[in-house]
């Protein structure tokens, strides 16, 4: 039995969650989506029936292994996503887009610019969140870091595909959870590397301000 055609919730759904997966697994993301659609459990649109045959299957399954062990090693996964700028943004745009196809001209568009800006979103959050992993001894926490963006790029596109509506409104709070990450993150890399390069530059450490309305008053000595 052939699985449904997606209506327009879904359609949506799907864009969004291709962009905004493709932030954190561009690789996983196409592999997924192509051996779903390869083996007839989900009904995939006309733009991305390319990646459901078996050679983009075979392509993209090799290059989502080698994704998915570089991510796990400490040092290599920063690399890697840095990298992975110049794939992961596009990628989301281009795929977003592609559920719409050409036959709906502006929609695509509009769906290209919000997967890229999802896409953007994630992989900024996870290139500063990684980072930032980093810089513990134990290998541990980023480990299970990276299998948990795996259940979640997963559980998203499952999720987009059979319940839309719950999938929207878990994104939305996941988006507020990657936008506080992320600046966390970002000022706690920031000062690290500050204080790297006052370290191997040998300039002193900032002395901290004082309060609002309190002014250091010398010691005198009274006797």
């Amino acid at each position: 039995m052939n699985p449904p055609h997606l209506d327009t919730l879904q359609l949506l759904a799907l864009a969004a969650a291709l962009g905004w997966a493709s932030g954190l697994r561009a690789f996983l993301v196409m592999f997924a989506v192509g051996a779903a659609g390869m083996a007839g459990w989900v009904q995939l649109p006309a733009g991305l029936q390319m990646l459901a045959s078996p050679v983009a299957v075979g392509i993209t399954g090799f290059l989502a292994f080698l994704e998915f062990v570089g991510d796990k090693i400490p040092g290599v996964d920063s690399l890697l996503d840095f990298i992975s700028t110049l794939l992961r943004i596009p990628a989301g745009a281009v795929l977003a887009a592609s559920v719409f196809g050409l036959d709906h001209t502006f929609v695509a568009a509009l769906a290209a610019a919000a997967g890229g800006s999802l896409a953007a979103v994630s992989h900024g959050t996870k290139l500063s969140t990684r980072a930032a992993i980093n810089t513990s001894p134990e290998p541990f926490s980023n480990v299970g870091a990276s299998f948990g963006e795996d259940a979640l790029v997963l559980g998203g596109l499952w999720l987009a595909w059979l319940h839309p509506v719950l999938f929207f409104i878990a994104l939305a709070l996941v988006l507020v959870v990657m936008v506080w990450l992320a600046r966390k993150s970002f000022h706690f890399v920031r000062g690290l590397l500050g204080r790297m390069v006052r370290m191997f530059s040998g300039r002193p450490e900032p002395e901290p301000k004082s309060a609002p309305g309190v002014t250091d008053v010398p010691y005198r000595d009274k006797t």
